[in-house]
């Protein structure tokens, strides 16, 4: 792991390193996309870029993985690196490109703390950056060899086979490959990635969740993202696929992906979910009803409106098919004919078991929310995992 002398290098510099991290990733990918404009165009999501959130994504992850060097000498964030390493897999991220990102990294860290970055704090910095880079590389390699693929190379060219509207912003895509050839294996929880070419040229990746079990394909849903009052642009993926893809057309898919996965055990299930986030769960709801699973299984989910919620008769279907599951359902505006309370989730009043593992996925302050509920009631905090649409800001 870290040596001992870019430890204590790392820990003296960690304060003014982590007060600039957010300035210097900026600079990064404003060098990066000069160097390299094809990575914004065809491997990054702009969306993001545009808002900052990536920035903030990786200036968190590299602050983390050096603290956590320094306070754990011996061991290693395995946990934060295998959700870095699942993303980049599902876009095909190879292990030649990370040089790139160490060149432009370390220009823009010399830029923003000048005189400060002594060779003895290039070096300490240096040696953190590899550590997370090749362990990266080695967790991204496996998963390459698991799914079958050569390095970087998951993409398949598939054929959009069926399309159903679960909402009016929530449409399903059934696609099956292109070529006749086996459908790959994937896991309740999982995601694929989907490249679109728009009308600017850009071959744009954006990642969804596996929201079903189809006979010889892949199912995904998308909601379509519309401007904000706050001006956060609309969704030029999630707008194209609801605009262009009705049935017939071909698509990019890479393998299914991803480290929140519904375990195989007997212990008790829970399931919360909030708006879009209901499609992992979807998928593992699917998986336990074709299994004939007789675990305890609490299905939370909260929406706006019952109109709004995507997968309304699925998931009550579902549940009905499982011997020891239960519903649970929260509306903000319930209207008169709804079942389930109004207002957000508040699991105070749902009996947790001893033992529950559970599963998150909705927007950041829900899924706080819900792990702080879970942690008063008893759930261990190895036993609640989540699920993040867009780059991981962490809970």
């Amino acid at each position: 792991m870290l040596s001992p002398t870019s430890a204590q290098t790392v820990r003296a510099t960690l304060p003014a390193v982590g007060a600039a991290i957010g300035e210097i990733t900026k600079l990064f990918y404003d060098k990066l996309f000069t160097a390299h404009p094809a990575l914004l165009r065809d491997l990054f999501n702009r969306g993001n870029q545009a808002e900052g959130t990536q920035p903030q994504a990786l200036a968190g992850s590299i602050a983390a993985f050096a603290t956590y060097l320094v306070e754990h000498p011996d061991e290693r964030p395995d946990t934060m690196l295998a959700r870095i390493a699942h993303k980049h897999a599902s876009l095909g991220v190879r292990a030649d490109q990370y040089p790139i990102v160490h060149e432009h990294l370390f220009a823009a860290i010399v830029e923003v703390l000048g005189e400060a970055v002594t060779p003895e704090v290039a070096a300490a910095w240096d040696e953190v950056y590899w550590l997370m880079a090749n362990a990266l590389i080695a967790q991204e390699k496996a998963l390459y060899a698991g799914a079958g693929v050569a390095e970087g190379e998951v993409w398949r060219e598939y054929r959009v086979v069926a399309r159903s509207e679960e909402t009016d912003d929530v449409a399903t895509f059934v696609v099956q490959p292109a070529d006749g050839g086996a459908v790959p294996a994937s896991r309740p929880g999982q995601y694929v990635s989907v490249r679109v070419e728009l009308p600017d040229g850009a071959r744009q990746i954006r990642q969804y969740s596996l929201s079903g079990q189809p006979d010889e394909g892949l199912q995904f849903s998308v909601k379509r993202v519309h401007e904000d009052a706050a001006g956060a642009p609309a969704g030029e993926v999630s707008n194209f696929l609801h605009d262009h893809f009705h049935g017939g057309e071909t698509l990019r898919v890479s393998a299914p992906f991803g480290d929140v996965v519904l375990d195989g055990g007997d212990r008790p299930v829970l399931l919360a979910s909030a708006g879009i986030g209901c499609t992992p769960m979807i998928g593992m709801l699917t998986h336990l009803a074709a299994t004939g699973s007789g675990r305890r299984v609490i299905a939370a989910h909260a929406d706006r409106t019952p109109l709004t919620h995507a997968f309304r008769g699925d998931f009550l279907g579902l549940v009905e098919k499982l011997p020891n599951a239960t519903a649970e359902i929260w509306y903000e505006e319930p209207g008169a004919e709804a079942s389930g309370r109004a207002g957000r989730m508040d699991l105070s009043a749902v009996e947790i078991p001893a033992g529950t593992v559970a599963y998150l996925c909705g927007p950041v302050p829900f899924m706080k929310a819900v792990r702080a509920e879970l942690l008063e009631a008893g759930v261990a905090a190895a036993d609640i995992h989540y699920e993040v649409f867009g780059p991981d800001l962490g809970l």
